[in-house]
């Protein structure tokens, strides 16, 4: 789940936990093939890594689910594997059953942070662009609450914003993120706009702090599989 910040209707107030309400769901579609680079094939190796170690008829966590992009994806990839999406957003997990379609029947979806996820044992967990809009005092203990649902040895995949946090470098990359996902022509305001957004709202670690947090949380063998621009994913295993 990633925020399109470009949308311009600023009237549409996100209720708390969810940054997702109104307009700004029926653009998501449109949102992420744009923002993030290789945004297709970032699904297709995420589920090439779960299902390095989760069988034929896993079961899968997927926290950040609404709007249903990657639910779709992995459920045509593998039509034996389940799964349990969760998303604060009511309206994100009702676009995310339109678009999963038929294919809703394999797919359990709750509402709410992972407090409200099943308890498992899950075969593996996929967090997708969703880790930044999380506050960092939050980071460590969803990590865990994560970690205690999966199997042992479980692959856990993550992909968000993340960048180094030293000026200049930190402007340097919003400037990046921000130029690579505008639309052509867009309104310089809404490109300023769009940068007082990142900086206020999105809770973005340094590289090196993400991995360090995910091996606090237990997890172990942290390896980036994905680097593009302002993105970065790991693999690790419970």
């Amino acid at each position: 789940m990633i925020r399109d910040d470009w949308h311009p209707n600023t009237s549409d107030t996100p209720k708390p936990g969810s940054p997702f309400i109104g307009d700004a769901v029926k653009s998501y579609l449109e949102g992420p093939p744009r923002q993030v680079p290789g945004f297709s094939s970032l699904h297709r190796m995420a589920a090439m890594l779960i299902a390095e170690r989760a069988p034929e008829d896993g079961r899968v966590l997927v926290l950040g689910a609404g709007g249903g992009l990657e639910l779709k994806a992995f459920a045509e990839a593998h039509p034996g594997w389940t799964f349990d999406g969760i998303d604060p957003s009511a309206d994100m997990l009702q676009l995310a059953k339109q678009v999963v379609g038929d294919r809703g029947s394999r797919i359990g979806f709750h509402e709410g942070s992972i407090d409200v996820a099943p308890e498992g044992p899950f075969d593996a967990a996929v967090c997708l662009l969703t880790f930044h809009h999380i506050p960092i005092e939050q980071r460590l203990e969803t990590l865990r609450q994560i970690r205690r649902r999966l199997k042992t040895d479980a692959a856990f995949v993550v992909a968000h914003v993340s960048f180094p946090q030293t000026e200049p470098e930190r402007s340097i990359w919003i400037d990046r993120h921000i130029a690579y996902g505008a639309p052509d022509g867009a309104d310089p305001a809404l490109l300023d706009h769009a940068r007082k957004a990142m900086r206020e709202r999105l809770h973005i670690l340094a590289p090196e702090q993400e991995e360090a947090m995910l091996r606090e949380a237990g997890f172990s063998d942290v390896t980036l599989f994905y680097a593009a621009l302002s993105f970065r994913g790991w693999v690790t295993y419970a």
